[in-house]
């Protein structure tokens, strides 16, 4: 709408009343904090758009450039023509990237209700000028300081009339009107540039030296002569007793008239660093995707009965976080990005008992069940939108307390957004390309360049960057990505389209690579994917867990023994196989192909698993692709033959054995003089400690026991005995309100403009009328004479109305019929049709004749 059809809106709220629905919907979905709860009118959004906490937050999501923008707009004269504001960001020299860009930065700060007014008259918000204006306790991003008229405020009218004269130019009658003809020199390029050519070379050096920032300065009591000659011209301002400010208009004069030495109208370039093929990038990332899920089942398999206490404060100790590393065979920060995740993802949480553990949940064994892509998809979902951070952990809290695994204070509402951010740009690359790290952080930091208030205690690098840093490694570790380049079932994870454009040859990581520019605002190569809603989600994931299924390997159902007691699992194995052979054998490496080893030990634990010997001889040769070695039959059934023979229960404890020469033996072994064991009978011997103890102490004795239940039964040991009650995985923790969904947005704008139609429409005026902005006051007799006319006319009036709950609000309704003491009318404000009762109607006044 141009401003010679419209005339000139004076406030925000103007601004925003002429704008269309679909404006109103891009202002609120840009800033959800303003639909929270629903304005009631559009004074209400807009006073609203103009607090501070909403300002602040809008212009931390700002890009570089928009934000540029804002920043000269905040320097410019209040209201700014748009021809001023581009020759703040272009300076002289015009630059055409600047002004193809402006138009859409501008745009931007339209939309989101910072900057309002017509080209002509353009004007920031009040609190975001505040915010971004230049003041000795902040200064500006731009590095200027402030106007002749600012700085010379509180000096003398006879010290501004000296200047005046120093300059060169005639006194005038008043400060006033010589402020601004001292301005009027400054902004004039040729005479500022007489001027300065009249300075010393030590005068220009000092003018040099602050141009860019920061325009603040100290004199002695006695200048020497090159900053008198400045002083006595205003060139330089004092400020405070020593100190001096270069003005805003010098500054601009010597900076060629740009508000910033370095303006970025366009995002930097994702630079590839190497580029493969695509099928040698979804090969390795499935291969990565395989090795995550084999590591959250080792995980959890070590907590099946029972995982790490819980800490006092919540969390896992430091101790126990390195000896989960050490069971995974990783170092401890990515020890706990897998505890992280499993704990994301629902898998384990705290069983909440008196003694407090960690241990899987009821959903890790539904998770097991289903098809490996499946599970695969489960994991990298939770990743991609938990806003717990692994990689904080180890550094310290606001009270300077360490942060630990699961513990609180995990949460950092920025990561979900800084992932899906860092892997789009992955998408819009050639498939098959991977970015150099910095590239990727250079991008994030123009798209972001306002550091927002969470930031990190530890390292020199903001949040958001080392966000970055670990969405890219996780990424890998995860199988989203291979070999640094997005998997075409990472691609599939965030909705994204397949990349049409594809690197001609597979280059190496020192080859040189063309920079890939892809500036997702003005023309995208590839549709940059944005945040999908929960059901999207789920199908995205399918649709990765469908392309991830067949690059993953087939388990198999056999495993190679080997006569020096060990098997060899040459691939994956189905679940049974691989869950009955984690018994009976210990696993002593893996890789490619995993080699498990048979010890008295692991397959004594087969026996207390229920097995026999001849269940463990039928599996072994059912499931093995060579003869079941002579050295591995003979270990099963020695093991076999002593297990039981000693049986042990409760008194506190007890050990009996038909055979009394054995536990002879057992009281002459010094080694079980900790376990107090006495002979009651010839075959019986009381321990003083409980059976577990007993039992694990016999055992390293190398006998081998069983225990037995009260009525003489071998007791039968299984795994996976202990779960946690039924947990929900951790809710995500929202930086700021959710994005409102087109069904809140359509009401929320249905109900301002109603109720700003309510507000504003004009009413004839009447014998006691309403102050401005109370509700309207008549008797019951007038409003229900008032009422029951309009009911005939079938015109609109105003209503004041207080509900049940003692609001008040205004309407504007048509009444349809008045009986039994109701009002049944058609409510603009509500857009529905609706009854009121007549005795909570507070006054009724008819609308100006010119309204419908």
């Amino acid at each position: 709408m141009s401003t010679e059809e419209t005339p000139a809106p004076r406030s925000l709220a103007e601004a925003l009343r002429a704008r269309d629905d679909a404006s109103l919907a891009a202002l609120l979905r840009s800033r959800p904090d303003l639909i929270t709860p629903v304005p009631t009118d559009l004074t209400q959004l807009a006073t609203r758009a103009g607090t501070r906490a909403s300002v602040v937050r809008a212009l931390e999501r700002l890009d570089r450039f928009t934000l540029q923008t804002a920043q000269a707009l905040a320097v410019a004269p209040d209201p700014a023509a748009y021809d001023d504001l581009l020759a703040l960001l272009a300076g002289d020299a015009t630059d055409p990237a600047v002004v193809a860009a402006l138009p859409r930065a501008l745009s931007v700060l339209r939309e989101q209700a910072l900057v309002w007014g017509g080209t002509d008259r353009l004007r920031l918000v009040r609190t975001a000028r505040e915010l971004l204006a230049p003041s000795p306790q902040h200064p500006s991003p731009t590095g200027l300081g402030p106007t002749v008229a600012e700085a010379t405020a509180g000096m003398s009218p006879g010290r501004v009339q000296e200047i005046v004269a120093a300059a060169g130019l005639t006194s005038t009658h008043d400060a006033v009107s010589a402020v601004a003809s001292l301005t009027a020199l400054f902004t004039d390029r040729k005479r500022m540039a007489a001027l300065l050519d009249s300075a010393s070379s030590d005068s220009v050096d000092v003018l040099r030296r602050l141009v860019w920032g920061p325009p603040y300065g100290q004199v002695t009591a006695e200048p020497a002569a090159h900053l008198r000659w400045l002083l006595d011209r205003g060139l330089l301002l004092p400020t405070a007793p020593g100190t001096v400010v270069l003005p805003r208009e010098v500054a601009l004069h010597l900076r060629d008239g740009r508000a910033h030495r370095t303006t970025e109208p366009l995002p930097p370039g994702v630079e590839a660093a190497a580029a493969h093929r695509p099928q040698v990038v979804d090969n390795a990332a499935a291969g990565q995707a395989y090795t995550a899920l084999a590591t959250v089942e080792e995980l959890l398999k070590d907590w099946d009965e029972g995982g790490p206490a819980v800490l006092r404060a919540g969390g896992l100790s430091v101790r126990d976080l390195k000896r989960t590393a050490v069971a995974l065979d990783v170092s401890e920060p990515v020890a706990a990005f897998w505890v992280e995740l499993a704990y994301a993802a629902g898998l384990l949480a705290s069983d909440g008992e008196a003694d407090e553990r960690y241990a899987a949940t009821p959903a890790y064994d539904e998770w097991l069940e289903q098809p490996a892509a499946t599970r695969w998809a489960r994991l990298a979902e939770a990743w991609l939108t938990a806003t717990r951070t692994p990689g904080v952990i180890g550094g310290r809290d606001a009270k300077d307390r360490t942060l630990s695994a699961l513990g609180p204070a995990l949460d950092r509402s920025a990561a979900p957004e800084v992932r899906h951010r860092v892997l789009a740009l992955l998408a819009a690359l050639p498939e098959g390309t991977a970015p150099t790290v910095e590239s990727v952080l250079a991008r994030l930091h123009w798209e972001r360049p306002t550091r927002g208030p969470q930031q990190d205690r530890e390292g020199d690098e903001d949040l958001r960057t080392r966000l970055a840093r670990w969405t890219l490694s996780e990424a890998e570790s995860l199988g989203i990505t291979g070999r640094g380049a997005l998997s075409s079932q990472g691609r599939a994870l965030l909705g994204a389209p397949a990349a049409p454009v594809k690197p001609a040859e597979p280059t190496g990581p020192g080859d040189k690579l063309p920079v890939h520019h892809h500036d997702h605002h003005n023309h995208p190569a590839h549709p940059v994917p944005e945040p999908l809603s929960p059901p999207e989600q789920a199908v995205a994931s399918a649709t990765a867990a469908r392309l991830l299924t067949p690059l993953l390997p087939e388990p198999l159902d056999h495993v190679l023994l080997q006569a020096d007691l060990t098997a060899v699992a040459p691939g994956p194995l189905k679940r049974p196989l691989a869950e009955i052979l984690g018994v009976l054998a210990d696993v002593e490496s893996k890789g490619g192909a995993t080699v498990y080893r048979f010890t008295p030990g692991s397959v004594r634990r087969a026996l207390d698993a229920g097995r026999s010997a001849s269940d463990l001889h039928d599996f072994l040769t059912a499931h093995s692709r060579t003869p079941v070695p002579q050295p591995l039959a003979y270990l099963i059934d020695d093991v076999a033959r002593r297990h039981g023979h000693l049986r042990i229960g409760a008194a506190s404890a007890y050990v009996r054995c038909d055979d009394d020469s054995v536990l002879s033996e057992i009281l002459a072994d010094k080694r079980s003089a900790n376990l107090r064991l006495r002979r009651l009978a010839p075959t019986v011997l009381a321990a003083q400690t409980d059976p577990a103890t007993l039992l694990d102490g016999l055992r390293g004795m190398g006998f081998a026991p069983a225990a037995e239940s009260a009525e003489g039964d071998v007791l039968i040991t299984r795994a996976h005995a202990h779960r946690t009650p039924a947990r929900t995985a951790p809710d995500p923790v929202p930086d700021g309100p959710p994005a409102p969904d087109g069904t809140l947005l359509s009401a929320a704008i249905r109900a301002i403009r109603a109720g700003d139609l309510a507000s504003t429409t004009p009413r004839k005026p009447t014998e006691t009328p309403a102050a401005n902005g109370d509700l309207p006051r008549t008797s019951p007799a007038e409003t229900l004479a008032t009422v029951q006319a309009a009911v005939m006319t079938g015109e609109a009036v105003w209503i004041g109305y207080v509900n049940a709950e003692g609001a008040a609000s205004q309407r504007v309704i048509a009444p349809i019929r008045v009986e039994g003491g109701f009002v049944t009318a058609y409510d603009h404000t509500a857009d529905e049709v609706r009854t009121y009762p007549l005795h909570r109607i507070t006054g009724v006044a008819e609308l100006a004749d010119d309204q419908p």
